[in-house]
């Protein structure tokens, strides 16, 4: 049998040896994927300043250049596509069509990155608008805000590095990330690629990092932005202790959605199953919490468990499979947790509820709940699971009051044939995205993405995370 793969750290376009080495395992059957350097303090100096020599090389590259870096990169993940996507089945315990498609996802996000390098501007400020600009011009430039850390999550560890790196790039800046340490293989396979497209040294480095030398990451003044994706404690606590430094916080969320009696039952059942239990519910849009007319209750429930009941749930690696593994045994301990803790207090299992005896035990059935109440941590706090929660509504308003009652704001869906509903929940829902017709967990690359509350502020989005990653200079010229 073939040893384990090991993984090195990628700093100033090297692979390079770290302090220590941890083990990366497939949360489905438990079996050794890879090993991994761990970086220390040194490794954390050398990246920092070799982004800091990189960024004087990406600020200077023309706009062509740096999207031809960035096209380049595309051409090198089309090489390794299947080092990728096995990648993301074996460490995370993705379904195969949903690391597919998450390795799709990543190339249409460089490639349209490339395209908002070339375009990516100010604009022209009509400062002669006003009697005291009437002898004056004046234009706004952007311009890159230097060495950014990124620190990202385990559920898409491709995908979401990628809406970091790619706009990172395509404005100018060298980025350094830090993978999950459950799933870090992915990330470095990108730095890889893009040093070998040519990337300038030190632009991306990935630093599999203990959180104990992270600190001389945040504290020091050349990393002029964090952006986060992870939980609320986490980025809060990062956003308190960051001083000047900008910060973009995408912390989650406990998606609501709306099925109002005008709706299409089978179509909104189908696509809430599918929002609520593709790869096992861990996504930060998944849906949580749906909210029925009671004239259609019952019909919508019966189509909801039927959906769920013939999910196919197992082993990531086989056709068809939509419910894999839940990260690890903690995550599995603690989702069953809040199941039994709602059921003890009055929630009913309409299906699911169980840990599966499949793999190494990290498997949870799709499962459906009622009669829950709005306190309990089902409906409450984040699952991060394949749990969905159902309640009935009277009125259209009540559900919008329901659905904004969560510390939570990232998106929620509303499935009606009333337009008129569909404004009033464009207008009251407080969240960062509103999907009419669809599930919460709806996202195309290039829209702005990122929520309200709890959940966060900032976008990302490429245009929008190229924004948050660069400053505005204005520019006032007294005509001759």
């Amino acid at each position: 049998m073939n040893p384990a793969p090991h993984f090195y750290l990628w700093i100033n376009n090297k692979a390079q040896e770290g302090i220590a080495t941890f083990r990366v395992c497939n949360p489905f059957n438990g079996k050794l994927v890879a090993t991994v350097s761990m970086a220390g303090e040194t490794h954390v100096e050398a990246a920092i300043a070799s982004s800091v020599q990189a960024f004087a090389e990406l600020k200077a590259m023309p706009r062509h250049a740096r999207a031809d870096l960035l096209l380049r990169m595309v051409d090198g993940f089309h090489e390794a596509r299947t080092e990728i996507i096995d990648a993301l089945m074996l460490e995370g315990g993705k379904p195969r069509a949903f690391a597919i498609q998450e390795f799709e996802r990543t190339l249409a996000v460089f490639d349209w990155a490339a395209g908002e390098a070339r375009r990516f501007v100010g604009e022209v400020i009509p400062v002669d608008g006003m009697a005291r600009g009437s002898d004056y011009e004046g234009y706004s430039r952007r311009e890159p805000i230097g060495p950014v850390f990124g620190i990202c999550p385990f559920n898409f560890p491709l995908n979401l590095v990628a809406h970091k790196v790619a706009p990172a790039i395509a404005v100018g800046n060298p980025i350094i990330i830090k993978p999950a340490s459950s799933t870090p293989i992915s990330a470095i396979i990108m730095a890889r690629i893009a040093t070998q497209a040519g990337a300038p040294a030190g632009s991306v480095n990935v630093l599999p990092v203990h959180p104990e030398h992270l600190s001389s990451m945040l504290d020091d003044e050349r990393i002029r932005m964090i952006s986060f994706t992870g939980s609320p404690a986490v980025g809060w606590d990062l956003k308190n202790r960051i001083g000047n430094k900008r910060i973009a916080l995408e912390l989650g969320g406990n998606s609501g959605s709306i099925v109002d009696e005008s709706a299409d039952l089978n179509w909104a059942a189908a696509r809430l199953a599918l929002g609520g239990f593709a790869q096992a519910g861990q996504s930060c849009i998944a849906v949580q919490r749906i909210y029925v007319h009671r004239k259609i209750y019952d019909s919508f429930l019966s189509r909801l468990v039927a959906e769920a009941m013939t999910t196919k749930v197992g082993d990531p690696g086989e056709e068809d499979v939509i419910v894999g593994p839940v990260i690890n045994a903690d995550a599995a301990d603690r989702i069953m947790a809040w199941i039994n803790e709602a059921t003890d207090d009055g929630a009913t299992i309409a299906c699911g509820g169980e840990r599966l005896d499949l793999g190494c035990g990290n498997v949870i059935a799709p499962t459906v709940l009622t009669n829950v109440k709005a306190d309990m941590k089902v409906s409450c706090q984040e699952v991060f699971g394949p749990v969905v929660c159902v309640s009935p509504f009277e009125d259209f308003e009540e559900a919008i009051k329901r659905t904004n009652d969560s510390s939570y704001g990232l998106q929620a869906s509303v499935f009606t044939n009333n337009m008129a509903h569909a404004q009033y929940a464009i207008e009251a829902l407080e969240v960062g995205g509103v999907i009419i017709n669809d599930f919460p967990t709806y996202r195309v690359d290039n829209m702005p993405y990122g929520g309200v509350k709890h959940s966060g502020f900032g976008r990302e989005g490429t245009r929008y995370a190229m924004l948050e990653m660069s400053e505005e200079k204005m520019v006032v010229i007294r005509k001759a």
